[in-house]
Formats: C-alpha cells, sequence, structure tokens
C-alpha cells in the first residue's frame, strides 16, 4: 500500500474565459472542480496505476466532505483527520492563454488535531510499503511537521518520497532523518540553494553538495526538458518525449506517484526514473490534472531518454 500525504488540501476550481478584465463580469465558457491538493493529485495516479492508496491529511467542511465523496468514488482509502475548520478553495482562471490564481489561505490547524493526525499516521503507516509528502502545510502546523512525520515513518521502515518547498524544505534538509527521495522543480532547487541554475554541470556540482549528502535520490524536475537527478553517486540526465502538452499542472505530482509506484515494486534506477518521468509526461497529455492514459505508457517510455553526467 502507498500513503500519500496532503496536509493543506484544496478544491480546485477552473474557469475558462475568452479574456479577463479587473472590475468586469464574466460568464465562464467551461468550470470544472476537482479535488486538489498535490497529494490528491498524486493519489489519483497512483489510484489509475492500479495501486491501494491510502490518503490522509487534513479536512473539514462542505469542502472536505466534497473531496470526501471523490475520493471514495475513485476507491482511495479515506485516513483524513476531521478538522474543524473549513478545507480551502483554490481558483485558476484560464484567459487568453494566461493563468491568474486565487489560492485561499486555508484553515488553521489546531494542536489536539494534529496530534490526532500524527496518531493516525503510525498506524496507517504499518501497512504502507512507502509513503509520500507532498505541497504546503496550512496555518497552526510547525514548519518542521514533514521532519516529524517522516521521523515516524524512518522507525517503521517505510521510505518517503517528499514534495514540498522554501522554509518547510528547508527545515527538513536541516534534521534527521531524511527522506528516501526529494522531487523539487527547477525553481524550488535553485531557491533551495540560492543561486541560478544554466547548465547541466551546474546542476551536477549543486546536488553533490554536502546539504544533500544524505539523501539517496534527488529528481530535480525541467518540465519539458526532463530532469536532472543525483542517485547516491551518480548523476543522470533524463530527457522527456517530445508531446503535445494540454495541461501540464500536476506533472510533478504524477512524477512523485511514478517515484512511489516504482519503489514499491522494486524498479531500480534507470528503470524507476524513466517510469516515473514517464507519468509526467502522460499527466502533460491530458486536459484534467493528475490523469493518465496509461495505455500510452510504453510508447512514451521508449522515448525517454536517460544518460550519466
Amino acid at each position: 500500500m502507498i500513503v500519500t500525504v496532503t496536509a493543506n488540501p484544496a478544491i480546485d476550481v477552473r474557469y475558462e474565459l475568452d479574456d479577463f478584465v479587473i472590475g468586469g463580469v464574466h460568464r465562464a465558457l467551461e468550470t470544472s472542480k476537482t479535488a486538489g491538493g498535490k497529494g490528491l493529485n498524486v493519489s489519483r495516479v497512483l489510484s489509475q496505476l492500479d495501486e491501494e492508496v491510502s490518503a490522509t491529511g487534513f479536512l473539514g467542511g462542505s469542502a472536505g466532505e466534497t473531496i470526501r465523496t471523490t475520493l471514495q468514488h475513485l476507491q482511495i482509502n479515506d485516513l483524513f483527520t476531521v478538522i474543524n475548520g473549513e478545507t480551502r478553495n483554490c481558483i485558476a482562471i484560464h484567459h487568453g492563454g494566461k493563468q491568474t490564481e486565487i489560492l485561499e489561505k486555508g484553515p488553521t490547524i489546531t494542536g489536539p488535531e494534529t496530534d490526532a493526525l500524527l496518531k493516525n499516521f503510525r498506524e496507517i503507516l504499518k501497512d504502507a510499503d512507502v509513503t509520500t509528502m507532498s505541497g504546503s502545510l496550512p496555518a497552526g502546523v510547525e514548519a518542521d511537521f514533514y521532519t516529524t512525520l517522516i521521523k515516524e515513518a524512518h522507525t517503521q521502515s517505510v521510505p518517503v518520497v517528499l514534495d514540498t518547498n522554501g522554509s518547510t524544505l528547508q527545515k527538513v534538509l536541516q534534521k534527521s532523518p531524511k527522506p528516501s527521495m526529494m522531487k523539487p522543480n527547477l525553481e524550488e532547487f535553485e531557491d533551495l540553494v540560492g543561486q541560478s541554475l544554466a547548465t547541466d554541470n551546474e546542476m551536477a556540482r549543486a546536488l553533490k553538495s554536502p546539504l544533500f549528502g544524505e539523501i539517496s535520490t534527488i529528481v530535480v524536475t525541467l518540465g519539458s526538458d526532463g530532469a536532472i537527478i543525483k542517485h547516491n553517486e551518480i548523476i543522470y540526465r533524463v530527457s522527456a518525449p517530445q508531446i503535445e502538452a494540454k495541461n501540464p499542472v500536476g506533472s510533478g505530482d504524477a512524477v512523485t506517484a511514478g517515484l512511489a509506484t516504482g519503489i514499491k515494486r522494486g524498479y531500480k534506477d534507470e528503470e524507476l526514473f524513466s517510469f516515473a518521468l514517464s507519468l509526467g509526461a502522460l499527466n502533460a497529455q491530458e486536459k484534467e490534472t493528475g490523469h493518465i492514459d496509461i495505455r500510452q505508457l510504453e510508447r512514451v517510455k521508449s522515448r525517454v531518454n536517460i544518460k550519466r553526467l
């Protein structure tokens, strides 16, 4: 079983407009509402890979109930902790080839609610093969919350794939134990090392920093350019296949799902990375976030190129 953690989920609301004028009145050409948050995107992809998935985090209010209904429909085990606050909405307005986003702050989590999730997480881990931890933390949760979860997973010998950023990620790197894998995108990685990285060689040198010494695998996703990966002492350059991208949002989460699945299935090195990056490309080919056409997997995988730097 794979356990996904989404500490700060949301209802993702997407509006398609011809144009967007500040102060104007607009009629949406198309509207969609989906269970959102990076960890839930991971969960959806895992479900489509026919993996057993248990999703946890914080959910509350009517938005939380909507997400619970979605999880039931997708046959994802709903192990979220109930909170008194209201789960947030995140609005994306698509207009003229651009996207304007409005992200709600979300609920403030209380101490007893955090304690309840930690207790729940310890129990879930007993049946887990691997766990993923994705996205931001809600208000009220300490910045080292992921470190606490990683420690619980480490105690039960459950590998962790982490995808977060900013001060939350910095906190993880300051303490032990570390996650088994980390999946930042380029912007997040550059923010972490404090410099712009223009070439593969610069990326490779940054990945060899003592800052990352205890993390066996770091996958830095580069969008349509693929990824640079540190695996133990080896640096890989992965070139993504050329595809017709419809919606790249959530492709990094699909990669995270691929890494977790590969660990569970025993995939090694290049097979694991080819599989994970292919899922990212498959997600980009779909209009809906966190969706893949598994029938296209082998075709896309055959066009992924991996070399050592």
